[in-house]
């Protein structure tokens, strides 16, 4: 596990995912006017954090 929090991929992958989720739990649990674009920037840093952490491991293999 410490050998995957050197690596800076990996670490800005897992940033951008924990805030997606926080993101998307804001529009599950509240209810606002910018709901829309949390929902949108939320999907976008998921997908983005996912392919970060993803990429790496893809590319030892």
């Amino acid at each position: 596990m410490y050998k995957k929090l050197n690596d800076l991929q990996f670490v800005i992958g897992l940033f951008f995912t924990i805030v997606s989720v926080i993101l998307l739990l804001n529009v599950v649990l509240g209810s606002d006017a910018e709901s829309k674009l949390n929902v949108y920037t939320g999907a976008v840093f998921l997908v983005f954090g996912l392919a970060m952490m993803l990429i790496r491991k893809g590319s030892k293999a």
